[in-house]
């Protein structure tokens, strides 16, 4: 487990960095190189977060044996908990904090929820929700499932969940804005992704019922 946990730390801290400078402020980070090692204001982003760590483990598994498909399934059952620390975090630090000076959905201006705790309503359906529904699959209706279905499912709500959250409850930051109508570049990032673990879950999910 410690030598797991290394390997995913290792990876995480290096490529979850790099992709946010890279895909998100770029500009910004090609005239100030130097900021990129500020890790007191290390920004990341959660897309290559997940490729990270997909590569982590593969190598982790590769090295002592282990089947990636059955130790992804285990190690998802806990992130939940990992992702709420991370938006108690974001509430406390006053980031994320809800939609501004105007709403698409509202249509109306709406000052007075500048402050709205979107990372509470993340904190709930990624962390409360999450938890209790992977945790009960897992334990009660594993053998209905195959290995990777439980990990490919938790990628699908997840992203889902995050979506639902920054369309409706929380304006894009302001250095990248809206990139296409109403949809942030994280959301365009998110919705292949998206596509990609619906495909292995049902091709799966296919698979167990042909035998």
């Amino acid at each position: 487990m410690d030598n797991l946990l290394f390997y995913i730390f290792f990876w995480v801290v290096i490529g979850w960095r790099l992709w946010y400078v890279i895909f998100y402020n770029f500009s910004h980070y090609l005239a100030n190189p130097i900021e990129i090692l500020k890790v007191w204001e290390w920004w990341m982003s959660f897309h290559w977060g997940v490729i990270w760590v997909l590569i982590a483990m593969i190598l982790f598994s590769k090295k002592y044996k282990i089947n990636f498909f059955a130790l992804a399934d285990q190690i998802i059952l806990v992130v939940p908990i990992w992702l709420w620390l991370w938006r108690l975090w974001n509430y406390l630090n006053k980031e994320l904090l809800g939609f501004s000076n105007y709403h698409w959905l509202l249509a109306v201006q709406t000052e007075k929820w500048s402050f709205f705790p979107s990372p509470l309503i993340e904190l709930f359906l990624e962390w409360i929700v999450l938890f209790i529904v992977l945790n009960y699959l897992y334990i009660k209706h594993r053998k209905k499932f195959k290995n990777w279905q439980i990990a490919s499912l938790f990628l699908i709500l997840y992203w889902i969940f995050r979506i639902f959250t920054e369309v409706f409850f929380r304006m894009p930051d302001d250095f990248i804005g809206y990139i296409w109508w109403y949809f942030t570049l994280w959301e365009l990032y998110s919705l292949p992704m998206i596509i990609i673990w619906i495909y292995f879950y049902i091709k799966l999910w296919k698979n167990k019922n042909s035998k």
